[in-house]
């Protein structure tokens, strides 16, 4: 339904997409730029033949509409940052293990870096990669911020865009799927699965990607939700402040 006017905003080019599983369970992730990025990258996983699940945070559940077309849809919702994430932790493996695609924005949301790199990655992909012995597989893709861009409410509707999606070989990961999964070993994991997004999108872009990969956290930016909506309110709050004295 969503897809026809998502592919009339924009043309997309997709290489070695063979590279995607055609079966079984597998773990699939991305870079996240725009709103729009489930919908190509999920455009390239229906292609493929595989129906994606999406671990998708949720406040996207509650609308009454949107939420039953993602329940409908067996799509995962992910209460970040809560106690209740591990929910989605278990739900995600129990898809995995029943031969399931599972698409993940390791991330964990649109990234706040200033020229759209990759940030520092959550450790979910990597947890259930070592839980299920699933492959990991990485693609890129870049264009999708040119029609809508992070946080933007519109999407740009000419000139007509061009998202390019590169799809990887699986991460290796044999050697930690051997030990204790350990905090080490997790970290592990996650560094070699983001390295891995990096240099296909270096690749992408044709420049190199800083050394140092952005943490919100050390930047003292939220990480979840859209950061300019509350420098947004900051600034007003400041202003108030201001005409009280």
């Amino acid at each position: 339904m969503l897809l026809p006017p998502v592919r009339a905003l924009s043309a997309r080019t997709w290489l070695d997409a063979h590279r995607l599983p055609a079966s079984g369970g597998c773990i699939v992730v991305f870079n996240h730029l725009s709103y729009l990025d489930p919908l190509m990258t999920g455009d390239l996983l229906w292609s493929r033949g595989r129906i994606p699940r999406y671990l998708v945070k949720e406040a996207l559940f509650r609308p009454p509409f949107f939420g039953a077309v993602l329940r409908n849809a067996k799509q995962i919702p992910v209460a970040r940052l809560t106690t209740h994430a591990q929910d989605a932790y278990g739900a995600a493996v129990d898809a995995v293990r029943a031969g399931e695609c599972l698409a993940v924005y390791p991330e964990g949301t649109l990234t706040r870096d200033p020229d759209l790199w990759p940030m520092r990655g959550k450790s979910g992909a990597a947890r259930i990669a070592l839980e299920t012995g699933a492959p990991v597989i990485p693609v890129a893709h870049w264009g999708a911020q040119d029609t809508l861009g992070p946080y933007a409410r519109f999407p740009r509707l000419w000139p007509r865009g061009r998202v390019t999606l590169r799809v990887g070989e699986p991460v290796d990961l044999a050697d930690l799927l051997e030990q204790e999964v350990t905090p080490q070993v997790i970290q592990q994991a996650t560094d070699r699965i983001m390295a891995a997004l990096v240099a296909l999108l270096e690749e992408l872009r044709q420049a190199e990607a800083p050394a140092e990969r952005f943490d919100p956290r050390d930047r003292g930016i939220q990480q979840i939700g859209n950061p300019r909506r509350r420098r947004a309110r900051l600034g007003r709050t400041s202003r108030k402040k201001g005409d009280a004295r």
